[in-house]
């Protein structure tokens, strides 16, 4: 149903995900690109949350480029669940009618994301990788990208007809860079009563046994087909052990059994951006590549001279990377060996 007062519509809003007294990270990634969107169609970037000790976030929110800081707080929103979450941000939204949500497609964010886009009756494009604006159209719509046909297309997305508009971003996609500036704070009340919730917690049990957050890494080595069979993940592990980074893989890899879905990065696995990113026998499928090309410096190592990752590398090496992989880790090994740096090589 078309919304015909999309001009009452305003604000580039990013929703604040927390846990245990914690802003989530990709937050703060999504607030650096709200202060850009909010830039070219002229208007505020504002952070929104609810939970039940929140308002200390303003703080931090304005370090990122926040002008507002829209909350409500309640021990009934102590923990996450889906009803009183809903409940209360449709509040916020309904009463201040902001333009474009962003919010971060994690475990929670996907979620709540899709249960208030149902309620507003609107568009949710989901893991977004690009976000612009259409300069073209009178009502300056946002352009949300996401590969789509199991990432052989990037589609478009924009919704000309509804408000909000709304994305999820993965992780990772977008960096956080300060842009402090002063933050006010609407503090509003909205009823929730325990009574009311069906939803209740017994117990909350967290593992990260099997998890690794590649963004937590300046180096990453990783592998594609390439790497011919399981048993050289070693060759990835040894490099990356080498140079302080970690390891991961391609989707491919992951499919075939010979790393777990933690190690994957792409559209659907993790998007990183590390100051180094090593591609060993991946071809540079947009899959792939969606979830890499921020990376500072690529290199990109492939026996085809004409596989897609060369065009997006910094550096390329056309060989086997079987054989060029324990080459790399032998040299850097003798440079440290002799007391060397390897940051300038």
């Amino acid at each position: 149903m078309r919304v015909s007062n999309i001009g009452e519509y305003k604000d580039v809003w990013v929703f604040i995900e927390h846990d245990c007294g914690k802003i989530e990270h990709v937050s703060l990634e999504l607030l650096t690109k709200g202060c850009q969107l909010a830039k070219d169609i002229g208007c505020k970037v504002c952070a929104f949350s609810v939970g039940e000790n929140v308002e200390g976030f303003s703080e931090k929110l304005a370090e990122y480029g926040a002008e507002k800081f829209y909350f409500i707080e309640s021990p009934v929103l102590k923990e996450y669940r889906t009803e009183p979450y809903r409940d209360s941000l449709l509040y916020l939204i309904e009463k201040y009618k902001p333009e474009i949500i962003l919010i971060g497609a994690t475990t929670l964010g996907r979620d709540i994301a899709a249960t208030l886009a149902t309620k507003l009756n609107t568009g949710l494009t989901a893991d977004t990788t690009a976000l612009d604006i259409d300069f073209e159209s009178e009502t300056k719509n946002l352009l949300m990208t996401r590969p789509t046909f199991g990432g052989n297309l990037m589609a478009v997305i924009y919704c000309p007809d509804n408000r909000p508009q709304m994305s999820t971003v993965r992780p990772g996609v977008f960096q956080a860079i300060k842009n402090p500036v002063n933050i006010e704070k609407i503090r509003e009340e909205f009823e929730l009563s325990e009574d009311k919730i069906p939803k209740k917690i017994l117990e909350k049990v967290k593992t990260d046994s099997d998890k690794v957050n590649l963004g937590f890494y300046d180096v990453i080595v990783a592998g594609g087909r390439g790497i011919e069979k399981k048993e050289n993940i070693k060759l990835l592990v040894d490099l990356a052990n080498i140079l302080g980074g970690t390891w991961a893989v391609s989707r491919k890899v992951v499919q075939m059994g010979w790393a777990p879905y933690s190690r994957q990065v792409g559209q659907t696995g993790q998007t990183v951006h590390p100051k180094i990113y090593i591609a060993a026998g991946i071809s540079g499928a947009i899959q792939h590549i969606a979830g890499m090309k921020s990376s500072e410096i690529i290199v990109a190592i492939n026996k085809d001279p004409q596989a897609p990752i060369f065009d997006i590398a910094t550096y390329g090496i056309i060989g086997d990377a079987v054989k060029i992989l324990p080459r790399l880790t032998q040299y850097f090994g003798e440079r440290l060996k002799a007391g060397g740096s390897n940051e300038k090589d």
